[in-house]
C-alpha cells in the first residue's frame, strides 16, 4: 500500500508539473465603456499578465507569451511578481519583448523586491502569511528597462493618458499583500472625463478593493492568486493566498460597484513547481461599450 501510494504521489507530481507549460488564453467582456465612446470599433482590448514568477531556461513559457502580441491589445497591463529567480530578468524582457512597444502599465509584487523561500504547506494551507525572504531581486533594472520601453508605473500614482478613442485613468498600489500599499497617496475619485478607470494592485486584498470601489474605479486588476494553483476538479481553489473569497480566485466578477479581473497567472514559485486543475493563463479583456 506504501509503494502504490509513493506511486501515486510521483505520478500526480509529474502532471503537475507538466500542466505549468500548457498555457491557455482567456477572454472575457467588460460592458463598462459609455455608448459612441469607440466610434464604431467592437472593443478595446486589455491584455492582462501577471506572475509569470520567471526562471532561466523556460522557452516554452517566453515564447508563449511572446505571440500574444499577435491579439494586438490597446493596451498590456502587468500585475507582477515577474520574478522566481535573481537572473530572471533577461527572460522576462524577452518574453514581453514585442508588448513592451504597445502601451502598458504595471504593479509589482513582492516577488519582484525579493526572491522566494520555501514554503510551510500547513502555513500556506491555513491562510497565514509568509514573512518575506528579504533577499533582493534586480527589480530596479527590470523597473528600468519596463520604463524606457514606454511602459508605465502605477505603483502609487494616478495616471491619465489616451490610447485610441478611450481616454483611461488609473491608479495603482504596491504589493497590499505584505502591506506595502499606501492608498492615501493616490485617493480620490478617477478624472470623470475619463472614459474608462482602472485599479491596479499585485494581491486583490478587500480592503483596498473597497477603497478604489467606493472612490468609483470601474474596473480592477490583479493577481497572486495563482487561481489556487493546487485546485479541485472544476479548477475550485482550496486557498486564494489573500483575503478574497475562492470563488472570486480567478476571472471576471463584481465587487460592490466594481468589476474586478484575477489573473490566474502564468508561473508558479521554483520551489512549487506544479499546478492542479488550473492551467497557467493570461487573459484578453474585451472592454466593450454598454447597451444605450
Amino acid at each position: 500500500m506504501v509503494g502504490a501510494g509513493a506511486a501515486a504521489g510521483i505520478g500526480v507530481a509529474a502532471w503537475g508539473n507538466s500542466e505549468l507549460r500548457k498555457f491557455e488564453l482567456k477572454q472575457v467582456t467588460a460592458p463598462l465603456l459609455a455608448p459612441g465612446t469607440l466610434r464604431g470599433a467592437d472593443a478595446f482590448r486589455i491584455l492582462h499578465i501577471s506572475d509569470l514568477h520567471m526562471i532561466p531556461g523556460q522557452d516554452t513559457k517566453i515564447a508563449w507569451v511572446s505571440a500574444l502580441d499577435a491579439l494586438d491589445p490597446d493596451l498590456v497591463v502587468n500585475t507582477g511578481d515577474n520574478l522566481s529567480d535573481e537572473r530572471g530578468v533577461p527572460d522576462v524582457l524577452r518574453a514581453l519583448g514585442p508588448l513592451l512597444n504597445r502601451p502598458g502599465m504595471f504593479v509589482f509584487g513582492t516577488n519582484d523586491y525579493w526572491a522566494p523561500g520555501i514554503p510551510n504547506p500547513v502555513t500556506y494551507l491555513f491562510g497565514a502569511r509568509r514573512t518575506p525572504s528579504y533577499v533582493d531581486l534586480p527589480w530596479r533594472d527590470m523597473r528600468a528597462a519596463f520604463i524606457e520601453r514606454g511602459w508605465q508605473d502605477a505603483t502609487h500614482q494616478r495616471l491619465e493618458f489616451q490610447v485610441g478613442p478611450v481616454r483611461l485613468a488609473a491608479a495603482g498600489v504596491d504589493d497590499p499583500h505584505h502591506d506595502l500599499d499606501d492608498y492615501s497617496l493616490i485617493a480620490g475619485a478617477p478624472n470623470v472625463d475619463a472614459d474608462l478607470s482602472l485599479a491596479l494592485l499585485h494581491a486583490p486584498e478587500p480592503r483596498v478593493l473597497e477603497k478604489f470601489a467606493a472612490d468609483g474605479y470601474q474596473l480592477s486588476l490583479s493577481g497572486h492568486t495563482h487561481g489556487g494553483q493546487l485546485c479541485l476538479p472544476g479548477s475550485r481553489a482550496v486557498v486564494t493566498n489573500c483575503g478574497i473569497d475562492r470563488e472570486r480566485v480567478s476571472g471576471l466578477h463584481r465587487f460592490k460597484n466594481m468589476l474586478m479581473h484575477v489573473s490566474n497567472g502564468l508561473g508558479t514559485s521554483k520551489f512549487v513547481p506544479l499546478r492542479l486543475f488550473c492551467r497557467p493563463s493570461a487573459t484578453l479583456i474585451h472592454v466593450t461599450e454598454r447597451d444605450a
